[in-house]
């Protein structure tokens, strides 16, 4: 076998590796994510729709978040948690596995027993007061997102984010269960008693 053809070969099975140990994102894996992020992106519209200033400034307790807040700190955290995704995928893979499993992911943004406090960087400022210019804001994030996992190729799975020690495909997850949180929040603002009729 000449030198050339044995250039070749060896090109061709380091072609072949990469391709079978990148495998990539999965479409089960593409269409759940999808599918989360539509359910929490819709609800949320739902849940802010035909509110009143009053409705999305109230208060539980004084010490609560308004609705308002609620959504200024997905706002806040949106490009946040976009950062840390990147950051997450541009770091060689290696052995590291994530600490947790999907359901545990999915639990977070059902199970609101245990409260979490916003570290003070993602907390929301109480400066949004205009909620559709906030949904705006949470559109664009939003849309980003969705457009990034329904054209990946990277191996989500094989990335760590290092402050959740989740893998990526979890991370992205993770911030559409996060909002899902966020929502039953704003729903038990809204069942409290005192929670103005208009």
């Amino acid at each position: 076998m000449g030198l050339r053809r044995v250039a070749v070969v060896v090109a061709v099975a380091v072609i072949a590796s990469s391709v079978l140990t990148a495998a990539g994102i999965t479409d089960q894996e593409r269409q759940n994510l999808l599918s989360h992020m539509a359910m929490t992106s819709s609800w949320l519209i739902d849940e802010l729709s035909g509110l009143s200033e009053a409705q999305t400034e109230f208060r539980p307790k004084p010490e609560a978040w308004s609705i308002a807040q609620v959504l200024e700190h997905l706002v806040v955290v949106a490009p946040i948690y976009w950062d840390d995704l990147q950051t997450a995928l541009k770091q060689p893979t290696g052995g590291e596995r994530s600490r947790m499993t999907d359901a545990n992911v999915l639990w977070y943004g059902i199970d609101r027993t245990w409260r979490e406090q916003a570290i003070p960087t993602e907390r929301a400022p109480g400066k949004l007061h205009d909620i559709r210019a906030g949904l705006e804001a949470y559109r664009k994030h939003h849309e980003r997102l969705r457009q990034f996992i329904e054209t990946t190729r990277d191996d989500l799975r094989a990335h760590i984010v290092k402050r959740q020690g989740s893998d990526a495909y979890q991370w992205a997850l993770l911030i559409s269960t996060h909002e899902q949180r966020h929502i039953l929040q704003i729903r038990d603002i809204k069942a409290d008693a005192r929670f103005p009729k208009k």
